[in-house]
């Protein structure tokens, strides 16, 4: 195969990938590197399911090619997770029934991810702003919502205890 080498970080590793000069990084990252949380939903980064962070800025990843993945860090909702213990937003997603068929699901728990990481304490607007750029079809937005919520609190709860 004739293409590019990337070497990037991915979720706190150091990565390497070949990948052909036209591939999204949505298809770099689940068929050169496997990390199948990223969906692929529409192409055309209008619902969101293929939701990562580029350098710690939320982006769509099929609108990005994977040779830009050159030299930056990447996190993919397979990178919330820390020593096999489950972020909070995914078990507040879990713990609110805020996901059904599981395609938008990544994508949601990144985009609220980068949200709690800029505004520990958000208003359900601001929520609702931050995840506008993700669509469901199956949930509806207010277990998401509340789910976020709530992880918002866990986390402000945890940051209060350990200080």
């Amino acid at each position: 195969m004739s293409g590019v080498l990337v070497t990037t970080t991915i979720n706190g590793d150091a990565v390497q990938f070949a990948c052909p000069e036209e591939e999204t990084l949505l298809d770099a990252l689940r068929d050169r590197v496997g990390l199948l949380g990223v969906k692929e939903g529409c192409g055309t980064g209008d619902c969101g399911a293929c939701s990562i962070t580029l350098d710690g800025r939320l982006v769509c990843s099929c609108l990005v090619l994977g040779a830009e993945a050159e030299g930056r860090e990447i996190t993919t909702v397979e990178g919330l997770s820390e020593g096999g213990q489950l972020h909070p937003l995914q078990e507040s997603f879990i713990s609110h029934a805020a996901l059904q068929c599981g395609i938008c699901t990544p994508g949601f728990l990144v985009a609220a991810k980068s949200l709690l990481d800029r505004n520990p304490d958000p208003s359900e607007t601001e929520i609702r702003y931050a995840l506008a750029g993700n669509l469901c079809r199956c949930t509806g937005y207010d277990k998401i919502v509340r789910a976020v919520q709530n992880a918002a609190k866990q986390i402000r709860e945890r940051s209060a205890q350990s200080a």
